[in-house]
């Protein structure tokens, strides 16, 4: 098994440097929840809005498509990688827009996964539209969807009823992009804010459950599962994004500890 890049003093979150494809197979691990949120291919010298300003879309060249069939390519590779890492009874989440939402799906079917939601994130304060000739893009799309088609999967219906006023939890969550306190330590381009991944993590996840993201970027994933009483593995190929999930997670664990000082 490969060493891991970091692994907290309380040993529920653990970082592994590498891509998601060549290192999940050597790792001895079985996830009960998967959340990926893979490169959506959008770097291509465009212009948007940040702060304000206007601002290069280019994220790196992870984020650079090279063709169509590539995105299905690399998309059917990542799954298939992580689908040897899920317990039987496991679920995966996956982040997309319209760019790779379609390529996404196609790969899940083809590998034997059932896909159960596709949830709309729709954002209460997305960057505007500087072209001006089509509609505002201000919703992200995640498919949820469970390894196997005929096993039963967990989902904490009650739970996501109760924080619903008492009704059933629709399809459509309207919520903000990443707060300015949760980049305390440094922000990633790609970043998902705390309460979506802590409502994922709470709808389909349970005590002491092994949360996998292989891209993890800064670790959202990891915080809101370690907030929650989940363990965590996470890979990313950039040693820049995984020291600050090392800075976000030390800053957590500081955190929990002055409060526990104060009780």
């Amino acid at each position: 098994m490969p060493k891991p890049y970091y692994t907290s003093q309380d040993e529920k979150f653990t970082l592994f440097s590498g891509d998601c494809v060549e290192l999940l197979p050597k790792l001895n691990v079985k996830a009960d929840l998967v959340f990926a949120d893979p490169p959506y291919f959008l770097s291509n010298d465009g212009f948007t809005i940040k702060s304000g300003k206007v601002a290069n879309v280019n994220k790196g060249d992870w984020d650079k498509k090279a063709n169509h069939l590539s995105t299905f390519h690399f998309a059917q590779q990542w799954l298939e990688a992580v689908r040897g890492v899920m317990s039987d009874s496991a679920t995966i989440w996956i982040s997309c827009t319209m760019h790779n939402l379609f390529d996404t799906g196609s790969a899940l079917e083809k590998l034997g996964f059932k896909i159960l939601n596709i949830v709309t994130w729709q954002k209460t304060n997305p960057p505007p539209n500087l072209a001006c000739r089509y509609f505002t893009h201000s919703a992200e799309h995640i498919i949820w969807a469970r390894k196997h088609p005929k096993k039963a999967h967990f989902f904490n219906y009650e739970l996501m009823k109760s924080v619903n006023q008492g009704k059933q939890m629709k399809d459509v969550w309207t919520m903000p992009a990443v707060s300015k306190k949760e980049t305390t330590f440094g922000k990633h381009p790609t970043q998902k804010p705390l309460a979506l991944l802590s409502r994922i993590i709470l709808a389909s996840s349970q005590d002491g459950d092994l949360v996998l993201d292989p891209f993890t970027g800064s670790s959202t994933t990891g915080i809101a599962a370690n907030m929650h009483n989940r363990r965590f593995v996470g890979t990313d190929v950039t040693p820049e994004y995984l020291e600050l999930s090392i800075r976000r997670k030390e800053g957590l664990d500081a955190s929990n500890q002055q409060q526990s000082m104060l009780l």
